[in-house]
């Protein structure tokens, strides 16, 4: 086939003869498995070596198309088709109302995954352009880690199914990310994944980044860890189903559990360690009552904690008019001691869209929100936070989905560590929790800080400052887990400089690529 430049698309792949006559005839059916096998190396399964067939394929394909347009189809369906496999959870939360959305079923990760996939558009573009060869692989993943860098910001953000956060199934093959953040770690695996296209000197060159990524790794886990506040930690996980969370026959039998367990796992921790701090982290929106504002719900919470314990709490907040009708809700984390004073609130400040309030409000025949009370819109909080509680080190505060952003999770002055509370239960035992769960795991590593996550049905967990799991409560399970708060190490590099760092190198490579002369390229033979 003729190309651009001149040359035949020479380069090929690692596949059986049939397989490659297959993609070769029908490039556009081929492109769906292409995308679902990507989908393997997320979590929680990581099987992170099928991405060096899905990213070759994709790529040698995209060199194959008679035009940008057709390059640019292709790339789309890659990124939906994988997008799909990778927010199929969502639907999850719309059977919990299946009765007022059924209808949503099969089309919401559908449709979830089109504008996720169009951020893929232009790298694919791009990749056609490019002549084969390294300039073809190294294009397409700085532009592909740029739509990633777009996605989480665009439109509220979305940075969800990073390629980076693969490796976060450990600790050791994310510690770069504490200077090049995961959208970093992304572009190094997208051109690891690209290495059967190029020729034998090329997979030398990505042995020695896997040996370095991996010697620093090494490195950084075996120096010293920080100094502990002194501070235990008490998870507890209530795993309500979502059904029965909100149901005012059960309240009061939901928030019992909460209280019972916290109770006899408090008083043992009090016995055990009756010198240092302990703080209770209850998930988002564990207690049905307003739990600032319910003088009986203070008072029980209150009773549950020993003398040296203060809880952090999920709970809604809420504001009303003179007249007594509704003004205002938050989705809140409450700090109350044991004489039931509270100390500090924090407000979400980064809403999901169409699951606290509705961006499209008075335009849509229906209105599509999950959350508020009485079908009211969540307001947002100011941002990030650093709570300032007498006997604990400060922290940030991160309720929900507010932890997948990279970069944006630690507030002004830093904090000590940072609390995730979250209500995974919306998506069942699938593959959300887990995706969510990674996500917190890169900003520990990221920011250099201890994270504690406490999720309603899991899986709760606590990282230290370098990502290591110090304990954890699996999926589906309910009860408590305690452990020490670990210490949180200097600033990383990421943490000072954040999203400038993926995204001047990214602008830097493709500024190199677009002003550089093409010159002769490797084919990708061996």
């Amino acid at each position: 086939m003729p190309h651009r430049y001149g040359r035949s698309v020479s380069e090929t792949l690692p596949y059986p003869p049939r397989l490659h006559a297959l993609a070769a005839r029908h490039p556009r059916l081929a492109m769906l498995p292409l995308g679902l096998c990507a989908t393997l190396a997320l979590p929680p399964l990581h099987i992170v070596p099928a991405l060096l067939v899905a990213v070759p394929g994709l790529l040698w394909l995209l060199g194959r198309a008679p035009g940008w347009r057709q390059a640019a189809l292709l790339g789309f369906l890659w990124a939906w088709a994988h997008h799909v496999a990778g927010v199929y959870w969502v639907t999850s939360a719309i059977l919990k109302d299946v009765a007022h959305f059924w209808w949503l079923v099969p089309l919401a990760a559908p449709a979830l995954a089109v504008p996720m996939a169009l951020f893929a558009v232009p790298a694919a573009v791009l990749a056609w352009w490019l002549p084969p060869g390294w300039r073809r692989v190294l294009g397409f993943a700085a532009a592909f880690v740029a739509g990633e860098l777009l996605r989480g910001w665009a439109f509220t953000g979305f940075p969800w199914n990073l390629v980076g956060s693969v490796w976060a199934f450990a600790a050791l093959p994310i510690q770069a990310a504490s200077i090049i953040g995961v959208h970093g770690l992304s572009l190094l695996t997208l051109l690891l994944a690209s290495l059967p296209l190029l020729g034998r000197r090329f997979w030398l060159a990505g042995g020695v980044l896997v040996l370095v990524l991996a010697g620093f790794g090494l490195w950084r886990l075996a120096g010293p860890d920080p100094s502990p506040p002194g501070v235990r930690l008490l998870l507890v996980q209530g795993n309500i189903a979502q059904e029965m969370k909100w149901d005012p026959a059960q309240r009061r039998a939901n928030f019992q559990r909460y209280l019972d367990l916290t109770a006899s796992a408090a008083a043992a921790e009090a016995a055990a360690h009756p010198d240092r701090p302990l703080a209770v982290v209850w998930p988002e929106t564990a207690s049905p009552f307003l739990l600032a504002q319910d003088p009986e719900a203070i008072r029980l919470a209150a009773a549950s904690l020993p003398a040296n314990a203060l809880l952090l709490a999920g709970s809604v907040r809420a504001k009303w008019r003179p007249d007594g009708t509704l003004a205002q809700v938050w989705n809140s984390l409450v700090v109350l001691d044991p004489r039931g004073h509270v100390l500090n609130i924090y407000d979400k400040s980064h809403l999901v869209p169409f699951g606290e309030y509705s961006p499209l409000s008075g335009l849509l025949p229906v209105r599509l929100v999950a959350g508020g009370a009485g079908g009211a819109d969540f307001g947002a909080g100011p941002g990030p936070t650093r709570l300032q509680i007498p006997g604990l080190p400060d922290v940030g505060a991160l309720i929900c989905y507010e932890v997948i952003f990279p970069g944006q999770v630690v507030p002004t002055p830093r904090p000590q560590w940072l609390v995730n509370i979250t209500n995974d239960s919306w998506f069942g035992e699938s593959a959300g929790p887990w995706q969510h769960l990674a996500a917190a795991r890169m900003r520990a590593v990221e920011e250099g800080l201890p994270l504690a996550r406490a999720a309603q049905s899991g899986i709760s967990a606590v990282f230290d400052a370098h990502g290591r799991r110090m304990a954890m409560l699996g999926l589906g399970q309910a009860g408590t887990v305690a452990t020490a708060l670990p210490g949180a190490a200097s600033a990383t590099i990421f943490g000072r400089l954040g999203l400038w760092v993926p995204g001047i190198t990214v602008i830097l490579t493709l500024c190199y690529l677009f002003v550089s002369r093409p010159g002769r390229e490797p084919t990708g033979e061996a």
